[in-house]
């Protein structure tokens, strides 16, 4: 074996033990950070909230650049101009633009007061009535009325339930606990159980659902899959991925089936919408929904949750988990 070939021998065999050993370093930190998010989320924490700490993948990223540096070409395996792969998929998570899906924005309209001590999981219009879900155990709520004044009605959950996203499918009002595996179906006008329905995994937003003469609820879990369920018997009867540019977009929270027949979902814990083509699970907008808060109001707030169409109009209604105030914003060109 010649110098020449045992020098590229050797850069092969370096580049692939490096290669290894920063994957195993990224991998290990995705899944610390994944325990804690889960964790933060137990507890109703926004892990926004939290100092950042994020030891693991600067040494993927120092890896990264010693094998470029060592190995002329090596940038090429990273995507385009030498980005991180891993950073641009965590930024399809959090709303970057990317190919040309629009960015918008959400313009204030009027501002509305909101319980501060509402953990807001879900919010729905019907007709001059707004509905709204709050999570955490023991302090799980579903409450009607016009929107900004008190609550017309009041039912409580009860531990060990955690409340989240709600819908309204003709004379049923559906809710959905977090992780014990219930939806719950209420009166609309008095918000009694009626029933309630088992389902696998975990439940986070819904919405119903209109298309071609046919009506379905849409329900999130968290993760990039939303799953379609009969709107009278609550099993499943399909489900999409969603993605953008081929990358899955994770944490789907509250969901919004608007007049316009696209879905529209909080990305927790951010403050992004994204718009959802419901036939193929394409991202078709990016929604900015960050700074509707003053830093003081901020600083007692926790993660965006919570929108619902308003009836009669192109605007939305939107708040958060321990909000102050709700925003009736109309989405435009950034």
């Amino acid at each position: 074996m010649n110098i020449h070939r045992l020098a590229q021998w050797t850069a092969r065999w370096t580049l692939s033990v490096l290669v290894g050993i920063a994957l195993h370093i990224h991998q290990h930190g995705h899944r610390l950070r994944r325990r804690q998010r889960v964790g933060h989320r137990d507890r109703g924490i926004d892990p926004a909230d939290q100092p950042q700490r994020h030891p693991h993948p600067p040494r993927a990223v120092v890896w990264a650049m010693l094998v470029g540096a060592l190995l002329p070409g090596t940038v090429a395996a990273c995507g385009p101009g030498g980005k991180d792969v891993t950073a641009t998929s965590r930024q399809v998570h959090l709303g970057a633009d990317s190919h040309g899906v629009p960015l918008l924005r959400a313009e204030v309209r009027d501002t509305l007061p909101h319980d501060p001590q509402a953990f807001t999981q879900g919010l729905e219009f019907r007709g001059d009535s707004l509905y709204e879900s709050t999570g955490l155990v023991g302090r799980s709520s579903l409450r009607a009325g016009r929107p900004g004044k008190p609550p017309a009605v009041y039912a409580e959950l009860k531990a060990p339930l955690f409340g989240e996203g709600i819908t309204l499918s003709g004379d049923k009002l559906w809710q959905l606990t977090w992780r014990n595996g219930t939806a719950i179906e209420r009166d609309p006008t008095t918000l009694a159980e009626r029933r309630r329905f088992t389902y696998q995994g975990e439940g986070w937003g819904l919405c119903h659902h209109r298309f071609s003469g046919r009506q379905q609820l849409v329900m999130s879990n968290g993760t990039d899959r939303l799953t379609f369920r009969d709107p009278s018997t609550f099993k499943a009867t399909g489900s999409i991925n969603v993605r953008q540019d081929g990358q899955p977009v994770t944490g789907l929270n509250e969901l919004e089936c608007a007049p316009d027949g696209f879905i529209y979902s909080n990305v927790y814990p951010t403050d992004t919408i994204v718009r959802i083509d419901p036939s193929t699970g394409s991202v078709t907008a990016h929604i900015d929904a960050t700074g509707l808060l003053t830093p003081s109001e901020r600083s007692g707030a926790q993660a965006l949750n919570g929108i619902a169409a308003v009836p009669g109009t192109n605007l939305f209604l939107i708040t958060g988990k321990l909000w102050p105030r709700m925003f009736k914003v109309s989405f435009v060109a950034k």
